[in-house]
C-alpha cells in the first residue's frame, strides 16, 4: 500500500513547481507563487518554476485570432498562443527579484523541449535542459514558459495542447532528475468525485500513478492524461496541491513495479507486456427488456452468487427492438453458477433466454498510453486481422488493450501480437490458464513501443536512496 511517507524529498535536490493559470490569474497570485518558490529555496531545495498563461489569457488569444481570420495558420496560431506564458514568466521574475532571488526566464525552446511538427498538439521528442542545469548551478531560479516547445528542424514554435504546462513540468523533472514535481492549482488535491457536484467527496492523500492514469482517462480534470503517462513512464512523483493554502494535497507515486528510463526519450506509448489467458467463458443474456432497472437486477443476481464479471457488452437485439443482448465474460469455472442463477431469475427479469459460448481466449497488451495512442490499437487490431483471428469483443483502457477470441486460436493470436510489438515470441504450447506475470521492458524489442535498447534504470526509489 502506498503511503506519503514512502517518498522523502532530500534537501538540496531539484523540485519542479508548476503554477497553473488560476494560480497566476492576478497580481496577488503572482506574488503568492513567488513567495512559495522563495520559501522552498530557503528550505534548502533547488527550484525550477514552470508557468501557464494567466487566467483565461489563452482563450482570449484564441478569440483574437478568430477575430482576424477564420482559419489562422496553425504555426502562426502557436506563435501567438505561446506568448501568454511569456507574460506570466516575466511577471513572476519581477516578483522574485523583489524577494532577493535571482530569476532567469526561459521559453520552452530555450529550456530544451524539442517536439514533432504537429502544431496545436505537439508531442515531445527530446528534452535537452543544459541551460536549466547551468542556471541551477549558478544558484538562479529558472522560470520556464510551459505549454510550448520547438521543432528540431526549422526551430518553429509549437504548443503541446491541453494540459501542456503540466507536461512541460513533468518532462523537465524527468530530464533534470528532480525528486518531485509539484503541480499548483486552484484545488487542494484529487478527490473521489468532483466536490462541486458531490459535496461529500473526500480528498485522496496518496494515489499510484496507475490509478491516476485511469482517473485522467475517465475525465478527471486535475491532471491531463499525457502528463500522468510521462510521469509514470519515468518514475516521477507528482504532488497536486493548492496554491492558496499550505496543506498537503495528493501525492501520486510511482508503484514499486516501475522501471523508469534513465534518459528521457520521445513521448510515445510504452508496451511492456503481451499476455494470453484462456480460462474465461462467454455467457449471453438474450432479449433483456430495455428498462432502467433490468441491468442492475441482472448484476445484483450475479453479485449475490459471487460471480465475477470481467467484461460487459450490451447491444440492441435487433433494429427497432426494445430489447438488448448482454454479453458477459466470466471466469470459466463460474460459467455454470452464472447460468444457474440467471436462469432462476429469468421470469423475474423477463429476458428471452441464455446462451453459453464455451471457453474463450483473451489476448492483451499492457503498458502506458494505450488509450491516447491510436497507433497502438490500430497495430493490435490489424495484427489480429492479418493473422486471421476472429475478434468477438475489444477492451481498451489507459493501461491495456485486449481482445476476446476463440480459445483454440489464442496461441496464434498471442504469437502474432508479440511479434508485432517487438517482443520475444512466447514458447509454443498451450495458452496459460492463469493471469500472466508482469513483463518488464524488453531490451531487444521495437523502439516504436518504448522498449528498445536504451538504458533502463532500477526503480526510482532505489535510484534516489
Amino acid at each position: 500500500m502506498l503511503d506519503e511517507r514512502d517518498w522523502v524529498t532530500p534537501r538540496g535536490s531539484v523540485i519542479v513547481q508548476k503554477f497553473g493559470g488560476s494560480s497566476l490569474a492576478d497580481p496577488s497570485g503572482i506574488l503568492r507563487a513567488a513567495r512559495r518558490i522563495a520559501a522552498t529555496r530557503e528550505n534548502g531545495y533547488q527550484v525550477v518554476a514552470v508557468v501557464s498563461a494567466m487566467g483565461d489569457m489563452t482563450d482570449e488569444l484564441c478569440d483574437l485570432a478568430a477575430a482576424v481570420s477564420r482559419r489562422p495558420h496553425p504555426g502562426d496560431l502557436d506563435a501567438l498562443l505561446s506568448t501568454g506564458e511569456l507574460v506570466s514568466s516575466a511577471l513572476l521574475a519581477i516578483a522574485l527579484a523583489d524577494l532577493g532571488q535571482a530569476p532567469v526566464t526561459f521559453t520552452g525552446s530555450m529550456a530544451g523541449l524539442i517536439t514533432d511538427g504537429v502544431h496545436g498538439k505537439a508531442r515531445i521528442t527530446d528534452v535537452r535542459p543544459d541551460r536549466i542545469r547551468t542556471s541551477l548551478a549558478r544558484g538562479e531560479v529558472p522560470i520556464v514558459a510551459g505549454f510550448q516547445g520547438r521543432t528540431k528542424k526549422g526551430k518553429r514554435v509549437t504548443t503541446l495542447g491541453r494540459g501542456g504546462s503540466d507536461l512541460t513540468a513533468v518532462a523537465l523533472a524527468a530530464a533534470l532528475g528532480a525528486s518531485i514535481c509539484e503541480i499548483y492549482t486552484d484545488v487542494d488535491g484529487v478527490y473521489t468525485a468532483d466536490p462541486r457536484i458531490v459535496p461529500r467527496a473526500r480528498k485522496i492523500g496518496v494515489l499510484s500513478s496507475e490509478v491516476m492514469l485511469e482517473f485522467a482517462a475517465s475525465g478527471c480534470k486535475v491532471l491531463h492524461l499525457r502528463c500522468v503517462e510521462y510521469a509514470r513512464r519515468f518514475g516521477i512523483p507528482i504532488h497536486v496541491r493548492s496554491s492558496f493554502v499550505p496543506e498537503m494535497g495528493t501525492l501520486i507515486l510511482p508503484g514499486p513495479d516501475r522501471h523508469p528510463f534513465r534518459k528521457p526519450v520521445r513521448e510515445q506509448p510504452v508496451v511492456t507486456g503481451v499476455g494470453g489467458v484462456n480460462s474465461a467463458a462467454k455467457v449471453v443474456v438474450v432479449g433483456v427488456p430495455n428498462q432502467p432497472d433490468n441491468m442492475a437486477r441482472l448484476f445484483q443476481v450475479l453479485s449475490r452468487s459471487g460471480v465475477n464479471v470481467q467484461t460487459i457488452v450490451q447491444s440492441a437485439a435487433g433494429s427497432g427492438s426494445r430489447r438488448s443482448d448482454v454479453a458477459l465474460i466470466v471466469p470459466a469455472l463460474e460459467a455454470s453458477p452464472a447460468l444457474a442463477v440467471l436462469g432462476a431469475a429469468q421470469g423475474t427479469i423477463g429476458f428471452a433466454g441464455l446462451q453459453h459460448r464455451g471457453e474463450v481466449g483473451r489476448v492483451s497488451i499492457t503498458g502506458v498510453g494505450m488509450r491516447s495512442s491510436p497507433d497502438v490499437v490500430c497495430t493490435f487490431l490489424w495484427t489480429l486481422s492479418e493473422a486471421g483471428i476472429d475478434i468477438d469483443l475489444v477492451e481498451i483502457s489507459e493501461t491495456y488493450v485486449a481482445a476476446i477470441t476463440r480459445a483454440e486460436r489464442l496461441p496464434d493470436a498471442e504469437r502474432a501480437v508479440r511479434l508485432a510489438f517487438g517482443m520475444a515470441p512466447a514458447a509454443v504450447g498451450p495458452a496459460r490458464s492463469a493471469p500472466p506475470p508482469h513483463h518488464g521492458p524488453v531490451l531487444d524489442g521495437d523502439s516504436r513501443w518504448g522498449h528498445g535498447p536504451r538504458g533502463l534504470a532500477p526503480s526510482h526509489a532505489s535510484r534516489s536512496g
